[in-house]
């Protein structure tokens, strides 16, 4: 297979091309040349964002695209429209924020949608921006486009921070704020997960929109917290407090507390779909234990910082809300 990824230097393309590497792929990655792209791959450069950026893309062909793109759909739109005729599938890399909120507990990808536009050339919002992406593949693909909705990814890579970040925390030990109730569901995909479904989807010709997210409850906040502190061997002390001592104390969910909702429609919407379509086409996750495990490498061979996205904000709880919550001196 020859496979193009828009982007494929980081996070999510970077596991897509290491996955299709490991195949025998013969992949070639476009980016801006911002990040080193796997060994093995083919490289092209150019920015989505100018008027000529898609110049290197003007010739070749291949079996199947991954666009990883989540800024404004019309870069997606005219990426699609240029590749159409000499590139077999589209594979977009959505999101489940694509479903109009707040979306109850159990919806599949058939659940109402926001509105969006293929020629919207502006991304002030996550949710219409990729709706407005997903539209422009399958405007140029139409049942060749392959939609991925996503929601929390973690795993090797992550430059948002939040698996990093906790690992980074319970690393440093002593008194952790572990936002309860232990035992809530978590929802999320491995980077790598997600690209080896990818792969054997586009294999075999999938198309259509896919929730592409673990089962429902395949990891809780307690197992994921404890084991950042198995793999970090540290003395933290995971201090599990009710969430509404957590909001009462002003801490943001997701962005002071990553992964972490309280209880009602916000986790209903991202820790609640139905992945039923996924799994029946051969969707596998692994236990979150070795995704902890394997980030944590990948942390230490950076020497502990990962990398993160600039244009997102900066997400951890600071020392000092922490220690007064728990009532020690930070």
């Amino acid at each position: 297979m020859k496979l193009l990824i828009l982007g494929g230097t980081e996070f999510v393309g970077r596991a897509v091309a290491e996955a299709a590497l490991a195949r025998g792929w013969q992949v070639t990655v476009f980016h801006r040349g911002n990040h080193a792209p796997p060994p093995g791959v083919t490289a092209l450069h150019g920015d989505r964002a100018t008027a000529a950026g898609l110049a290197a893309l003007e010739h070749g062909t291949w079996d199947a695209v991954v666009d990883t793109w989540s800024k404004a759909p019309s870069a997606v739109r005219d990426a699609a429209r240029l590749l159409a005729g000499r590139t077999g599938r589209y594979a977009y890399v959505s999101t489940r924020s694509v479903h109009t909120f707040p979306a109850p507990y159990g919806l599949d990808e058939d659940g109402p949608l926001v509105a969006g536009s293929a020629d919207d050339t502006t991304s002030d919002d996550y949710a219409t921006a990729k709706r407005g992406g997903e539209l422009a593949a399958t405007e140029a693909f139409g049942d060749r486009a392959l939609l991925i909705r996503a929601g929390l990814i973690l795993g090797p890579y992550e430059n948002v921070g939040r698996l990093p970040w906790w690992l980074g925390r319970i690393a440093r030990g002593g008194p952790v704020l572990a936002p309860g109730p232990r035992e809530a569901a978590l929802q999320y995909i491995d980077a790598r997960d997600l690209a080896e479904w990818t792969l054997d989807a586009l294999e075999a010709g999938l198309g259509g929109a896919y929730n592409m997210v673990s089962e429902p409850g395949h990891a809780t906040m307690g197992e994921l917290l404890e084991s950042c502190a198995r793999v970090t061997g540290s003395d933290a002390e995971l201090r599990w407090t009710a969430p509404e001592d957590i909001l009462a104390a002003g801490i943001e969910p997701w962005i002071e507390l990553p992964a972490w909702l309280p209880p009602g429609e916000l986790q209903d919407t991202l820790y609640g779909a139905d992945v039923s379509r996924a799994l029946a086409t051969g969707l596998r996750c692994r236990p979150v234990a070795e995704t902890v495990a394997d980030t944590w490498d990948w942390l230490r061979s950076l020497g502990g910082t990962a990398p993160r996205r600039t244009d997102l904000p900066a997400i951890g709880l600071p020392p000092e809300k922490e220690a007064a919550l728990l009532g020690e001196t930070p």
